[in-house]
């Protein structure tokens, strides 16, 4: 017999099955109603969800940079890595070695090792060129797949390492006008759309171009303003010196003053891009562009142009040079002392050909401080030129309310500012150019984009800029210097300067040996700067160690652009 207990429970039981018929059956009408939905009511919006996830572009190559005359200095590679899936193999790994020997051209032993690994993806070769990789297709083996990758390639090799600089595909690293041009570089006029299956092929219908889906699109072309020709020469004149000397580091920097334009930019340490992981840091680092240095001697062109527009001397003036002068603590002296022990009263261009340390403080000394600082600031000095490649540093130039009395007088002969190599030779192309300073750059621009990029700035009134060269050039003429050319009238100063301690106060052992000039004198047409950083040699000066570089450099440019001579050759 049945107990009301019993007969409870039973009831309470029933009520809780009914319960969860009714909730399964909610669950049940609500999977229905979903169901629906996406099927029915939303099929669009899920369809073009589908498609997007099948949905590619093609794969984009990396534009060419190209010289000034269209020779290829970076190009891109489209290469293929070969995998191998365990979980697909319907081969024995006999077999596949068998199909891919002939194709791979390696030994079927050797692809059969790879293939026995233990790995369920397994890489079987690396950089396939297309030819092999649609060979490998053709196979329709479904146990591989083949990874498109591309590889920058740099054909010339270490010719203007610095300028291209070098690109890392895998980490997207980048450096020179491989970085500063990377949009320009990786953007296509053109995309491709296409759908493709999981495995990666493309599904075709009657819109699908077969050719344009399987074709790598490439980005655009970048031009520089480097002559191949004439970075060789520099390169190879370069090297041989620093050889020859056992100097540390050096640059040769050759510009067109009228435009800004760079058309040889030699630096060493030099790498080769193509191996650019396997390079030290010192090679692979532009330090013409990040270190700073006491410019010297070649300083003293700015000293007299800046004394010029300032308006306290005249073409006409001298200025007193007592061969030694007691500056605060520091003694000042011409290098040339113990042969010209008081030179008295000496013109501009005496100041310049013997390079007189106390003339030029002396000169600096007739200008405010606040003046004087303002025209350097406009020379470009304490400030980065703006040039197209990455790393410039802005140099250092106190303020004017920092000059002591000694400051004030090194700043006239190149020791009371530091600059990187590119600051000087743009500073002194505004001396070349008719006192007008104009953006240095590597990359051929656009008329519009020279506009936003390119950049004038008067610095010196036009006759001012014509009394320099004409000074720079008499000064040139009137030496022994190898800078003289025989068929060009050459407007030029050298500098020898002590070199910092790194990390540390004071100056070392070390020298800077550096020339800058250009020519033809009253109407340039090249600028070339010569820097040799530490040659273990006797007699370091500007005028043995660099001038030599500069001549040779500059007969062969001249040469190569075929630029008229200015002199009648005797």
């Amino acid at each position: 017999m049945i107990t009301d207990n019993e007969i409870e429970k039973l009831k309470r039981t029933d009520k809780r099955t009914k319960i969860c018929k009714i909730g399964v059956l909610i669950i049940f009408l609500g999977i229905i109603c979903y169901l629906f939905a996406i099927q029915i009511a939303d099929i669009k919006n899920y369809k073009m969800r589908a498609q997007a996830q099948r949905f590619s572009k093609n794969f984009i190559l990396r534009g060419e940079i190209i010289d000034r005359n269209g020779l290829k200095l970076a190009s891109d590679k489209m290469t293929y890595n070969l995998y191998a899936h365990k979980e697909y193999f319907d081969h024995s790994t006999e077999e596949l070695a068998e199909k891919l020997a002939p194709v791979l051209n390696l030994p079927k032993a050797q692809i059969k090792k790879s293939l026995d690994k233990t790995s369920v993806v397994t890489l079987v070769k690396k950089d396939i060129d297309r030819g092999t990789a649609d060979k490998i297709k053709k196979l329709g083996l479904r146990e591989l797949s083949l990874d498109k990758k591309n590889e920058r390639v740099y054909p010339q090799e270490t010719l203007a390492a610095h300028v291209l600089g070098y690109y890392n595909p895998d980490a997207g690293i980048s450096a020179g006008v491989e970085k500063t041009a990377q949009e320009k570089l990786t953007t296509t006029d053109k995309t491709v759309e296409y759908e493709k299956t999981p495995t990666g092929d493309v599904i075709y219908d009657i819109e699908t171009d077969p050719l344009q889906a399987t074709v790598p699109v490439t980005g655009q072309t970048v031009q520089l303003t480097i002559d191949s020709a004439i970075q060789h020469v520099c390169e190879t004149e370069l090297i041989k010196v620093i050889n020859e000397k056992s100097a540390r580091r050096g640059t040769v920097i050759v510009m067109n003053p009228k435009n800004g334009e760079i058309l040889a930019y030699a630096v060493f340490p030099a790498y080769n891009p193509n191996s650019y992981r396997s390079a030290k840091e010192v090679s692979v680092k532009n330090w013409t562009l990040t270190d700073v240095y006491p410019p010297g001697s070649t300083f003293k062109t700015l000293t007299v142009a800046s004394a010029l527009e300032l308006g306290v001397v005249k073409p006409t003036s001298t200025v007193l040079d007592t061969g030694k002068m007691k500056v605060g603590s520091w003694t000042v002296q011409n290098y040339d002392y113990n042969k010209h022990p008081y030179p008295g009263n000496i013109t501009l261009a005496y100041l310049l050909e013997h390079s007189s340390n106390v003339g030029s403080a002396n000169l600096a000394f007739m200008m405010k401080p606040s003046a004087f600082y303002k025209i350097l600031k406009d020379f470009g000095i304490g400030t980065k030129t703006g040039i197209d490649l990455p790393g410039e540093s802005a140099g250092l130039l106190p303020p004017p309310k920092k000059w002591d009395i000694s400051r004030h007088a090194t700043m006239g002969y190149g020791y009371g500012a530091s600059v990187n190599a590119m600051q000087m030779i743009s500073a002194v192309s505004a001396i070349a150019n008719g006192g007008v300073r104009v953006t240095p750059h590597v990359i051929k621009y656009s008329d519009e984009e020279a506009a936003a990029k390119i950049k004038e700035t008067r610095v010196l009134r036009p006759e001012v800029a014509r009394v320099v060269a004409g000074l720079m050039a008499k000064s040139t003429g009137n030496s022994k210097t190898p800078v003289n050319l025989a068929e060009y009238t050459v407007a030029a100063k050298t500098g020898t300067s002590r070199k910092p301690i790194e990390h540390g106060k004071g100056y070392g052992g070390g020298l800077y040996a550096s020339v800058i000039g250009f020519f033809p004198a009253m109407n340039p047409e090249l600028l070339i700067y010569v820097v040799v950083d530490t040659p273990s040699t006797f007699g370091v000066w500007g005028s043995t160690i660099a001038a030599p570089i500069f001549k040779e450099v500059a007969m062969q440019s001249a040469r190569i652009l075929n630029i008229p001579p200015d002199k009648q050759v005797k």
